[in-house]
């Protein structure tokens, strides 16, 4: 897993993370944007980082999960503008009322 964070002026802004899950395939983990720092950018930053690196790394395809309480709905909104769109459970998570998939083709 590889971790990354964002800062503005010295405080931090959000960190992001990327995990591969095979040679060709990685899951966007961990996104969260500082209360201080959302809607500024930070988020779609490092968004725009995980997806240029996981083309970096030769990976044909990222998924998520993420919530579906209404809390979770600007970072479904961020993912949804990134391409991501509504996919079936990946690698070992189980559908339930409280969780969503997406998966972004990086080969578009």
């Amino acid at each position: 897993m590889t971790f990354w964070t964002a800062w503005q002026d010295g405080v931090l802004a959000g960190f992001g993370a990327l995990k591969q899950l095979d040679a060709t395939h990685g899951e966007v983990k961990s996104m969260r944007a500082a209360p201080t720092a959302r809607r500024t950018g930070a988020g779609r930053t490092i968004l725009n980082h995980i997806i240029a690196e996981g083309r970096k790394r030769g990976y044909t395809r990222l998924n998520l999960e993420t919530g579906t309480a209404p809390l979770h709905e600007p970072a479904v909104a961020l993912y949804r503008s990134a391409g991501f769109v509504s996919c079936a459970p990946f690698a070992d998570y189980q559908a339930s009322p409280h969780n969503q998939f997406m998966s972004l083709d990086l080969l578009r």
